[in-house]
């Protein structure tokens, strides 16, 4: 089994509930990589039986560190309509959290929610479509790039295969602030494995903090609130298959120890999968 797929192997244990773990693959710095904590969130709604349609959003608010070890998922579908279907997903874990909200910061003993989510899933229809966001143009193909070295990195990183255009991860932190905190990059699982809704909600959050990027030194931060939309349908995922996909990130702003950073995921072909937005507090 891909070691994505262990990670989001959930087990029902009650009507609405789900059990998991953090997956050691997956390891941050401190608990485990956020992304992989959206995609178990998705997932206890994409196994759910009352399921409809596929994703069409997906906000996850870290109430408190996620640690390593089991965690309970509670999902429910609120409201169904027609053609859209409205869910709200908490994690539950006995863990050491943190003295203010974000995934992997501080101390303390608490149990309890650690992680909140509100979902909308949606049947799709054919209709008039058009996007008015650019891919990049003039990108080098993927096997044009080498790989990000990953020696010494966590081990969330060593599972993608991420192959940097511009702002790439600091080889060093020696603290010469750029310009701008824009990346551009082809990335996929690694190992390789068809993508899915699981994977694209994963893979929105794998742009490194923009922080990092703009300032090159190193913080204290975590990811408060993540908000993924999805603009593919399972078609189009299983066209992208085991493909990079293009990624590209950038941060609007910087102040009272938060910033937000945005992003989009396109497939080679110029579709745009998902785009992201995220709120990320920081200590200076």
């Amino acid at each position: 089994m891909h070691p994505f797929d262990e990670a989001i192997d959930l087990c029902p244990t009650a009507p609405h509930a789900f059990s998991g773990a953090a997956h050691p693959a997956y390891a941050n710095m401190v608990g485990p990589f956020g992304g992989t904590t959206a995609a178990q969130l998705l997932q206890c709604a994409m196994l759910h039986p009352e399921r409809l349609g596929e994703p069409v959003a997906l906000t996850v608010n870290f109430a408190a560190p996620v640690a390593d070890g089991p965690i309970c998922f509670v999902a429910r579908p609120v409201r169904t309509n027609r053609s859209t279907q409205h869910w709200t997903i908490e994690a539950h874990q006995s863990q050491d959290p943190s003295e203010g909200a974000g995934k992997g910061v501080g101390s303390g003993s608490v149990s309890g929610v650690v992680a909140t989510a509100t979902a909308v899933f949606a049947v799709r229809r054919e209709t008039w479509s058009a996007v008015e966001a650019l891919m990049p143009a003039h990108v080098p193909t993927p096997e044009a790039l080498v790989r990000m070295p990953v020696k010494g990195m966590p081990a969330w990183p060593q599972r993608y295969d991420m192959r940097f255009v511009e702002g790439a991860f600091p080889a060093a932190f020696d603290e010469q602030e750029q310009a701008h905190s824009r990346s551009t990059l082809w990335v996929r699982d690694e190992p390789e494995r068809a993508m899915d809704f699981a994977s694209l909600a994963a893979m929105s959050d794998s742009f490194f903090p923009r922080i990092y990027i703009r300032r090159r030194r190193r913080a204290l931060m975590g990811t408060v609130s993540l908000t993924t939309y999805f603009h593919a349908d399972s078609a189009l995922l299983a066209q992208v298959g085991t493909r990079h996909v293009l990624g590209v990130a950038k941060a609007l702003n910087y102040r009272h120890g938060y910033f937000d950073q945005t992003g989009e995921l396109w497939s080679p072909e110029g579709q745009l999968l998902a785009s992201t937005h995220q709120l990320v507090y920081f200590k200076d």
